[in-house]
């Protein structure tokens, strides 16, 4: 490593407050703050919340802002095949939610939705990674029927949220499991599931239902755009039998060695790798959020570095190839530039 090349850096807890109530193991994992107004965290996030300027920005710990870091040198934090095929971008938000309260029926435009009548490169798919999940605990994802966009904003209009909540598939889930949610497609998450969430790095939500929640559904639930508009980024068929199994991975915790641990389809948004106390990466742009243990990083440019449950570790290019020992975590990291290309 050169004198100026980015170390890997523990990043301190990047949380605020949002309409859904939280519970305390955000906090207890990552020691802090937690608690009812706070249930995410943004992990290594160049993401500003939907409106704001800087909230949602992850800082390293000199409390400079990650996203100005790679911006001073992005090669060295991202290689240079990224830069040249995704510019500063990561390509990549991970969050943590700990909802004590079911988050409301939503969906996320795609890319070219967001890119005609947002101005972004990216629209919102993302997956969840279920860490906790109480004892018949679930999600909803896509329709069980056919809908039609007159009824669906009539619905709205009304503020239905029982048949929304009822108009959708459901699938119980439990730890290990992990679920890719495509954008368009209409979901849910069951009250005391704790997920570890990777997603295309935006802040991009319309809501179809709010009631309960601490939020003005007719005045934010639309992106600015209006009901009329944006329903027309939402996935009206149901998923077919395929399309929903083909969504779900089971168990994913099982096993010894180094693994993906989403389902194929996300390969073209974004990569999580479970490394169970012996794993090897290659070099590149990521960051691991140690689940359990103790142990050390050892990477082939930077210091060796210990690390221990809760410690969320971003890790730049520069720092080379590295293994991770003792400790278990999963690794995060930006799609292949290849594959990103082609993802709808």
């Amino acid at each position: 490593m050169t004198q100026n090349s980015p170390m890997p850096s523990k990043l301190p807890s990047n949380q605020f407050d949002h309409f859904y109530r939280g519970g305390t193991r955000i906090g207890a994992l990552r020691n802090g703050p937690g608690g009812p107004k706070r249930p995410e965290e943004w992990i290594a996030s160049v993401t500003t919340r939907f409106g704001e300027k800087t909230q949602g920005l992850s800082k390293l710990n000199d409390g400079k802002y990650l996203k100005d870091a790679i911006a001073e040198n992005p090669e060295a934090w991202l290689g240079a095949e990224h830069v040249r095929e995704c510019g500063l971008s990561t390509e990549i938000l991970i969050k943590l939610l700990d909802p004590e309260q079911r988050l409301p029926v939503h969906y996320h435009p795609n890319k070219a939705f967001a890119k005609q009548h947002l101005g972004l490169d990216h629209g919102k798919t993302e997956a969840w990674i279920i860490l906790e999940a109480p004892a018949g605990a679930g999600v909803g994802l896509g329709f069980k029927e056919a809908q039609n966009k007159a009824r669906v904003l009539d619905l709205i209009s009304k503020e239905d949220s029982a048949t929304f909540l009822s108009s959708l598939r459901r699938s119980e889930v439990s730890v290990g499991d992990a679920v890719l949610v495509p954008a368009g497609v209409a979901h849910s998450i069951d009250v005391g599931i704790f997920v570890l969430e990777l997603q295309e790095p935006t802040d991009l939500s319309a809501l179809l239902e709010w009631e309960g929640f601490a939020v003005d559904g007719p005045k934010d639930g639309h992106l600015g755009l209006g009901f009329e508009t944006v329903t027309d980024s939402l996935r009206l068929d149901p998923l077919s039998d395929s399309e929903f199994e083909s969504l779900i991975k089971r168990n994913v915790f099982s096993g010894g060695e180094r693994r993906s641990v989403l389902p194929l389809k996300a390969d073209g948004y974004f990569r999580a790798d479970l490394l169970p106390g012996n794993g090897s990466v290659e070099a590149g742009f990521g960051c691991i959020l140690v689940l359990e243990g103790k142990g050390k990083i050892t990477f082939q440019n930077a210091p060796e570095m210990e690390i221990q449950r809760g410690d969320a570790v971003v890790i730049p290019f520069a720092a080379g190839s590295y293994t991770v020992e003792g400790a278990i975590g999963i690794v995060c990291r930006p799609p292949k530039p290849e594959l990103a290309k082609v993802a709808p």
